[in-house]
Parts: structure tokens; sequence; C-alpha cells
């Protein structure tokens, strides 16, 4: 059937513009313009039957700021998020980021960009999802619900520890590195000026998270590399 994708934008025109341009390259769009109706259109019980695959979130819109609206869908959903925006300063990226976008496209841009940067989110989130629910020894992760349970106990993660848990949940037991977490959960790349302090945060919510989960060897460090998920066997 194609890929589905919810297209966000307050502006008529720009949605119009946009949504024709996107199924000329062979996709199928839902356009909406209000926070409240993206989340609808994510996660209210009529996307149950057709969920989207990808969103695309202006940061502008009347109703919801667009980052909160972009925390909101990715506390209860696992769906790609790309924030299209005309805020191009770096603090609204990093903020976009943070709250839980997997890329930042500023406009003006060309389609053929904005096509590019889905197929290549589209691509990573296809390696990384393995299931809604992740079972791992005693734990059970929840993917969409982001519900953790150890030994049928359910476990109070802060944001940052889920999506973290959760990033190493989605490569299914492989070995991710801190440089892959980074980029993920804090959305850091290789030679931004704050990896000092994020690969900190990061051996820090591992600390957090092994404490919380309090199942010994959940979390294996793989000296020089980065973490994984243990099985639990």
């Amino acid at each position: 059937m194609g890929v589905k994708v919810v297209l966000v934008d307050d502006s008529d025109a720009v949605r119009d513009a946009l949504a024709t341009a996107l199924r000329a390259a062979g996709y199928r769009v839902t356009g909406v313009g209000t926070g409240a109706a993206a989340l609808e259109a994510v996660t209210g019980p009529g996307a149950a039957a057709d969920p989207p695959d990808i969103v695309l979130l202006d940061l502008g819109l009347p109703d919801l700021d667009g980052v909160e609206v972009c925390r909101r869908l990715r506390a209860r959903s696992a769906v790609p998020i790309i924030a299209v925006t005309a805020r191009g300063h770096q603090q609204a990226r990093v903020l976009g980021l943070r709250s839980g976008a997997d890329d930042y496209v500023v406009k003006p841009f060309a389609v053929d960009e904005l096509t590019a940067r889905m197929e290549a989110v589209l691509r990573r989130s296809a390696g990384h999802v393995v299931a809604p629910v992740v079972e791992a020894g005693p734990l059970r992760i929840d993917l969409s619900r982001r519900v953790v349970e150890v030994s049928g106990r359910e476990v109070t993660l802060r944001r940052k520890e889920f999506d973290l848990l959760a990033a190493l949940a989605r490569r299914d037991g492989a070995v991710v590195s801190r440089a892959d977490l980074l980029d993920d959960v804090w959305g850091l790349a290789a030679d931004d000026p704050g990896l000092d302090a994020g690969l900190h945060s990061l051996e820090v919510h591992v600390a957090a998270l092994r404490s919380k989960l309090d199942a010994p060897g959940a979390v294996v460090t793989v000296r020089g590399v980065g973490y994984r998920l243990a099985a639990g066997d």
C-alpha cells in the first residue's frame, strides 16, 4: 500500500503543496493542521487499523507548540518523527531532537532532501524496531506503551531512562555503541560540542537503569564499545 505519512502543518497552502509532491513520489499522505489533530491521527482509535509509518511535524502550530506535540507523540508511539520547521537556530534543533524527533529539516527545503531524510529515518527505524514488546530475561518492555516490568512488577522510569532502555531493546541483544546511543537518545552527533557532557549523562543513566531494574546483568557493558541488553538466560 505504500508508506503512510501524517503531514502536520498549519498552513493550508504549504500542506497541500507538500502533500501533492509526496503523493507524486509514491507516499500516502494524511494532512492535518493542528497539534490535536496530529495526536488523533497518530495515536487515536482510528489510527490503529492503518497506523502511519512516519510523521512530518511543523513546530509552529496554532493550538499546541510542536515540541510539546512531539513529546506527546513519542510518549505514546515509536513512529518516526521528522520536525519540519522554520526554527533553524541550534537551540531549536537540539530541543526538537531531545523532545523525540528523529531528524530536523529547516524550511525552506528541497522536496528531494526531505524524501531522502525520510528514507534514511525509515531505514533506521526498520532496522531497530524488533517488536512492540521486547522480553529479555525478567524484563518486559512495551515499546509502544512505554511500560517496563521486571518479573511482573512495573518499574517507573524517567523519559530518558526509558528511551535508553528502548534503544537497547530495539537492537535485539546486539551491542550498541556509545555514539549510536548518544545520537538516538540525546540527538548528539560525533562532532557535537556537548559530546563530553553527553557521555557523562549516558553513564549516569545506565547506572540509574541498573539500579531501578534491579536485574543484575540486564544492561551489559562491552568495554571500549558500548552496551547491550542481555537475554537473561
